[in-house]
């Protein structure tokens, strides 16, 4: 028996809890009576962002992205490591009644609870302690990020390039969804796997078209990576699909994550959330010396999503230039041609990396500026302090325009940047007049799509406010 329960009241998810316990699966499997201590002394340390943490994975599949809601909802939930004679053993009152069929954990959510404990008690006992990983510096940060992937069996040295970033939006139309599903089949028919930040909408369709393409091919396992960071894991539980989750410490973090364990990116529909991915990557690539890497970077959707995609790029042409414009591809409606282009790109960044000797598994070549790897803390004061200008640097500017995204992100859905605003009021931001202007007629479609949040009883407040 791998875990024995006791199930109280059954009606829907919310109404039903059950305590169980269970043995870890995944790569905690085999541990030492050493490890073991560790992990249960610093589960005690951690305990409330463990505890958040898991819950959210035990309500994987669950929608809504209302994060206070369900912390609210299982206030007694609680989660606690103990050491036996099998390895180690975690104890859960009152978890969510969804993680169970007829009163056992699903084995797919067990695996995204092991690996839960596996990544935040990591780096708060193996990483954070340790001088070698000075989060200060940018060689630190990047060796942080490698050695949290390896530590979740994510680097594979034997495999060609084939592993596919989806970024998107949680809060997207069926339309657009069953777009998603169709670009992810015809990857997977073509061999490539999925990464995405592990929710749903965009985050799910992907994994779930290629799912259908990986069988047709019998290409299977499919590999199918989720990466996703404490603060937002409670509004984007991981999808069922997800095969491989970790949990990077931050969200500056999780960025650098996609970009060196990714080989190519495709972009969809999505938010303020998508933004912030997207300015991200053209900043980085805009680096001088990331000049003649090659990176394939598509933006996609149905016909539907052509608008959307033409005000994105008005947005980086006024902001970014041309050089950035040229850094990416936009393809619409042609599923099939997504799929080409990105499997055509796969070749060249084999080619590429074996030119340079670098590694397939981790693109150690990319350099990132650290004012992409520090994290920033959206607070009020350092919203309204971010410089909107065109006078800085590309990479400058493509920096502080992240951080917008970010910081709305944070009020939309982040616990603690909802009680932000709840506190203080909207954030404020201001900056050139031009920038401003075209920054308020993209965020003003997000709301009117309902790409800010799933649509609930409440019409959308913005947490924002621009002021110059």
């Amino acid at each position: 028996m791998n875990q024995q329960a006791t199930q109280h009241k059954v009606r829907g998810c919310m109404d039903e809890k059950i305590s169980t316990r269970i043995y870890p699966a995944g790569s905690l499997k085999v541990l030492s009576r050493e490890e073991v201590a560790r992990l249960s002394d610093a589960s005690e340390e951690i305990g409330e962002l463990l505890r958040q943490v898991a819950l959210a994975v035990l309500n994987s599949g669950e929608q809504g992205d209302d994060a206070e809601r369900m912390l609210n909802a299982y206030r007694d939930f609680r989660l606690q490591i103990h050491q036996v004679n099998r390895g180690m053993r975690i104890d859960l009152d009152n978890a969510p009644g969804c993680a169970f069929v007829d009163g056992r954990m699903i084995y797919g959510i067990r695996e995204l609870l092991s690996s839960v404990v596996r990544d935040i008690v990591y780096f708060h006992t193996e990483i954070q302690p340790n001088p070698y990983f000075d989060l200060e510096r940018s060689e630190g940060i990047t060796n942080t990020v490698f050695e949290i992937l390896r530590n979740a069996r994510l680097l594979e040295a034997e495999r060609d390039p084939g592993l596919v970033v989806c970024w998107g939006g949680h809060s997207i139309s069926a339309e657009e969804y069953d777009y998603t599903k169709e670009v992810g089949y015809q990857m997977g028919l073509r061999g490539l796997d999925i990464c995405t930040g592990c929710g749903p909408g965009a985050m799910k369709g992907p994994m779930k078209g290629a799912t259908i393409g990986h069988a047709k091919q019998r290409t299977l396992p499919g590999h199918y990576v989720g990466i996703t960071e404490p603060g937002i894991i409670a509004a984007e539980s991981p999808n069922p699909i997800v095969n491989e989750l970790v949990i990077m410490p931050d969200i500056e973090k999780r960025l650098e994550a996609f970009v060196r364990l990714g080989h190519g990116i495709v972009v969809f529909p999505g938010g303020v959330g998508t933004a912030e991915e997207i300015l991200y990557l053209l900043g980085v690539l805009l680096n001088p010396e990331n000049s003649d890497m090659p990176f394939p970077l598509i933006f996609t959707g149905p016909e539907s999503a052509r608008d959307y995609f033409e005000e994105i790029d008005r947005f980086i042409g006024l902001t970014l230039g041309q050089e950035a414009q040229k850094r990416y591809h936009v393809i619409i409606d042609n599923p099939v041609a997504v799929a080409r282009y990105m499997a055509d790109g796969m070749n060249q960044v084999r080619d590429w990396r074996v030119s340079v000797n670098d590694a397939f598994y981790y693109n150690w070549q990319m350099r990132i500026d650290p004012v992409f790897q520090q994290p920033f803390d959206a607070t009020h004061e350092a919203m309204i302090d971010l410089a909107i200008t065109r006078e800085l640097p590309n990479h400058e500017l493509a920096a502080n325009l992240r951080r917008v995204f970010s910081g709305i992100v944070s009020g939309n859905v982040k616990p603690a940047g909802v009680q932000a605003i709840r506190e203080h009021g909207p954030f404020e931001l201001r900056g050139e007049p031009e920038i401003m202007s075209m920054l308020d007629r993209l965020l003003t479609r997000f709301v009117a799509q309902h790409r800010m949040k799933l649509p609930g009883d409440k019409p959308y407040e913005p947490c924002y406010r621009l002021v110059g």
